[in-house]
């Protein structure tokens, strides 16, 4: 949010200049809402934030030049107080999990009704997450069954800083960035996420992003 707090600055990365005016239109005719610049790669991107200091980024993955990836994992260390909202085409977990894990906030589908990037928009730049419904929903499919049987296992409940730590993780923060919020050494944190990991029977990154669509928390604000 701007400083007076009554306007959400938006920068545009697209490499197609009409899906970038009709972003536009769509994002201007939200009440507090404004189009501060627009890029069509990752490097532009990169300018544009340093320039206009926006808010949340909504960015595409798939550009010539620098990537959409490649620009999340740029902000992410150049830029942090600058939100990013993945749009695309691409809805598998490989590029859910490369994003997320690269730092991005939000991952909605170009495929999905407008709404749905208007309140990613609004939940990244309140500091929260967002994830698009029916990508929730696919990733989630399957998963349930197997998370209750996990869950059930002697000792399965999780600690309240185990909780924590995988919701952290969730979000996109690294070991290093959770110890630091924390005020834990990056060690405990690893065991932490170990422990949390071995209780739930938990294999990887998408795991842990499931379960959090479970909770509720990629939806947080």
């Amino acid at each position: 949010m701007s400083s007076d707090g009554s306007l959400l600055r938006i920068v545009l990365v697209d490499d197609h200049v009409a899906v970038r005016h009709g972003l536009k239109l769509v994002i201007e005719s939200q009440t507090g809402m404004k189009v501060v610049g627009e890029a069509s790669d990752g490097a532009d991107a990169v300018e544009k934030v340093r320039a206009h200091a926006p808010d949340v980024v909504v960015m595409d993955i798939s550009m010539p030049g620098m990537n959409g990836l490649v620009a999340t994992r740029t902000l992410r260390s150049e830029c942090p107080a600058t939100g990013v909202v993945i749009l695309t085409r691409h809805g598998d977990d490989a590029y859910l999990q490369e994003l997320l894990r690269a730092g991005a906030a939000g991952y909605v589908l170009k495929q999905s009704a407008a709404t749905e990037l208007i309140q990613a928009i609004r939940a990244v730049s309140a500091g929260g997450q967002y994830l698009d419904a029916s990508l929730a929903a696919r990733v989630t499919a399957g998963f349930v069954g197997r998370f209750t049987q996990g869950a059930s296992r002697a000792g399965a409940a999780l600690s309240d800083r185990e909780s924590e730590v995988l919701r952290l993780i969730a979000s996109g923060y690294s070991n290093k960035e959770i110890a630091k919020q924390l005020d834990l050494s990056v060690k405990t944190v690893e065991v932490h996420k170990a422990n949390a990991m071995r209780k739930l029977g938990f294999t990887g990154r998408i795991d842990i992003v499931r379960y959090a669509v479970l909770q509720g928390w990629l939806h947080d604000t």
